[in-house]
């Protein structure tokens, strides 16, 4: 059993602000290119993590 709210509303935003931080701002900005490029593919790999983790997710059953 999966988490959809986990998988889809937190990791998949995640990944698509990091791929257009890292693609499309970056290049744009000369100054901060290296960092820009670094924290968006940061944000794109904490998204697959998340995304991962919400295929994974199972809940726990409850011990009365």
């Amino acid at each position: 059993m999966s988490s959809k709210q986990i998988s889809i509303g937190v990791g998949v935003p995640m990944i698509v602000v990091g791929a257009l931080m890292a693609f499309f701002w970056a290049p744009t900005n000369l100054e901060w290119t290296d960092t820009i490029e670094f924290v968006g593919g940061l944000i794109g790999i904490l998204g697959i993590i998340f995304f991962v983790a919400g295929l994974l997710y199972t809940k726990q059953p409850l011990i009365t």
